[in-house]
């Protein structure tokens, strides 16, 4: 799956005018900080987190300038890592595109936990979405094939399906 270069930026919490230097401090601090031995969702945020890198890296030629995130601004890696570790062991269809994590499946029990953990109802898709606090400017006129197609997709398994299908 590739992610634009915009996407990427936010997922690493940096701004456009990173240096590939910070780039690269950035994802060893990320992989760090989310290596699937510390958290639960780990091993998603660190295909996230490459993903994002690798982009990066394959855009790097028109970043020039040293800026990283400010402290007070929350970096999105680690709203998606608490928003994926909301849900990760519910039993729920999880996918992420692009930097949007999606959630499917019989949601209707655990309702009261995806609002908690910040997801949003997209009733034109009869799913639950998040992207730290966004809403997309779009208002639902893409469907999830378009959104697939265009930002990709990555489905996960959480680890109550896995320890059923084992």
């Amino acid at each position: 799956m590739k992610m634009n270069h915009r996407e990427a930026l936010k997922v690493m919490g940096l701004k456009e005018s990173a240096e590939f230097a910070d780039i690269k401090a950035m994802y060893r601090h990320l992989s760090s900080k989310y290596h699937p031995d510390r958290n639960p969702a780990g091993l998603e945020m660190m295909k996230l987190i490459n993903n994002a890198y690798q982009s990066l890296s394959d855009y790097q030629p028109t970043m020039n300038v040293n800026d990283c995130i400010d402290d007070e601004e929350i970096a999105l890696s680690e709203e998606l890592n608490n928003a994926l570790n909301a849900v990760i062991n519910l039993g729920l269809t999880i996918e992420i595109c692009g930097s949007w994590i999606w959630v499917s499946g019989d949601t209707k029990p655990h309702k009261d936990i995806l609002k908690e953990a910040g997801y949003k109802w997209a009733p034109k898709k009869l799913m639950w979405s998040f992207c730290g606090g966004k809403r997309s400017s779009s208002r639902g006129k893409f469907s999830m094939d378009d959104i697939r197609s265009k930002h990709g997709s990555t489905n996960i398994k959480s680890k109550t399906w896995a320890r059923l299908s084992a």
